[in-house]
This record gives structure tokens, sequence and C-alpha cells, in this order.
């Protein structure tokens, strides 16, 4: 008899709010995307594969998801943009310590997305060049 009852419910309407944990979006393939990203500290090309993942998962899921994978997707590159000028800087010294910001701002934006992950919101400032 139960199945008859769920049958019967109307179905939400568009932009109502479901507070039903079986509707909600899985983010599971977001925060693998974050940590290939900071795993890409120790094993250098995780954050490749991250970016494919990206890419692959972006357009699959709510506004709110889809702009975590256009965040994501913005961080690797505009963070090889930044890690290329780095190198070439390194060669008269400023460099380094431009590679220190870099990284911290990596892992800024990652920190950033996770939290936006565990409120189920978009991260903020998904254009931003900085964080």
């Amino acid at each position: 008899m139960r199945m008859n009852e769920d049958i019967n419910q109307p179905s939400p309407r568009e932009g109502e709010i479901v507070n039903d944990a079986s509707q909600a979006p899985d983010t599971t393939v977001a925060i693998v995307v974050y940590a290939l990203y900071l795993a890409s500290f120790v094993v250098g090309f995780t954050s490749i594969v991250g970016v494919i993942i990206a890419y692959i998962y972006r357009g699959n899921g709510p506004a709110w998801l889809d702009e975590h994978y256009r965040y994501q997707i913005r961080t690797f590159w505009i963070g090889m943009l930044y890690a290329t000028v780095t190198i070439f800087l390194a060669f008269v010294l400023i460099g380094l310590p431009l590679m220190l910001a870099l990284a911290v701002w990596f892992i800024v934006r990652c920190v950033k997305g996770f939290k936006g992950l565990q409120e189920k919101r978009a991260p903020s400032n998904v254009d931003s060049w900085l964080i």
C-alpha cells in the first residue's frame, strides 16, 4: 500500500525546495576533483586528472554544482598560467616567493570549494582570477 501513496504524491514544482536527502545531488565527484588538485603537491599529474573529470561532469547537475566544476576548471587553467609566469620569473629570483604565493592561492581556492560543497552552494567569485 505504501507504494501507491508515493505514486500519488505530487511532484515538486520547478524552483521548489525539496528536503528529501535522496534527491540531493551527489557531490562526491566534485570533492574528488578538489582532493586530486591538493594531491598534485605530492603527485604532480593528479591535477590533470582532476580537470579532465571536471570537464566530463560539468553540466550534469544542478546549477550550484556546475559552478563548482567551472570553478575547478578555472582554478586549473589560471594556476597553469600563474605557474608558467613564476617559472620564467624564477630565473630572476622573484619567481621563488611567487611560487609560494601560487601554492597558497591554489590551496585557498580548493578549501573554499570544499566549504561551498559542504554548504551545498556555489563558490563565491567564480569568475575571479584571485581568491
